[in-house]
C-alpha cells in the first residue's frame, strides 16, 4: 500500500475534501474565521450554533484540559479549537489511531484567531482513554 502525503491530499474542490461538522455557540466570531480557515482549504463545513457544547464535547471524548470555544467532527475524528488545516489534513492522510486532535485555548496566531503578538503553540492529539501527547509544535510567527 502506497503512503500517501499530506502533499498528495487533494484541496482543489470541497466535493474532494471530507465534510467536518463544527459546533460552536452562536456568537463565537473566532469559530467563524476558523470554519473560513477550512473552507479555504476546500473542506466543505457545516456549522451548528448550540448555546451549551459541554455535551457535545463530552461525547467526543474531548478532555476537559484540552477544550476550546469550538468542536468539530471529521470522518470519525475530532478536532477540537483553533487546529490549522495542514494538520487536519496530516491526520486524515496518516489515519492515526486515536481519538482527535486539540489546540487547547485560544492561542494567538492561531488559525481564526490570527493578530499581532502571535506566539508558538502546539497541537495535541488524545485517545479513547484520555492518552495525550504532541502531535506538532506550530510557530506562526
Amino acid at each position: 500500500m502506497a503512503e500517501t502525503t499530506v502533499a498528495e491530499v487533494p484541496v482543489s474542490s470541497a466535493q474532494s475534501m471530507p465534510n467536518i461538522l463544527v459546533y460552536k455557540t452562536p456568537s463565537c466570531g473566532c469559530c467563524n474565521g476558523w470554519i473560513e480557515h477550512l473552507q479555504a482549504a476546500g473542506f466543505s463545513v457545516e456549522g451548528r450554533n448550540l448555546r451549551d457544547l459541554m455535551s457535545i464535547k463530552q461525547d467526543a471524548g474531548v478532555p476537559v484540559g484540552l477544550s476550546s470555544c469550538h468542536t468539530a467532527l471529521v470522518e470519525g475524528y475530532v478536532v477540537e479549537g483553533h487546529v490549522p488545516v495542514d494538520q487536519i489534513k496530516r491526520m486524515l492522510a496518516e489515519q492515526p489511531d486515536i481519538s482527535g486532535i486539540a489546540v487547547p485555548g485560544m492561542p494567538i496566531g492561531s488559525p481564526g484567531m490570527e493578530g499581532p503578538n502571535a506566539k508558538p503553540y502546539q497541537v495535541i492529539s488524545f485517545d479513547d482513554s484520555g492518552n495525550a501527547r504532541v502531535y506538532a509544535d506550530i510557530d506562526p510567527r
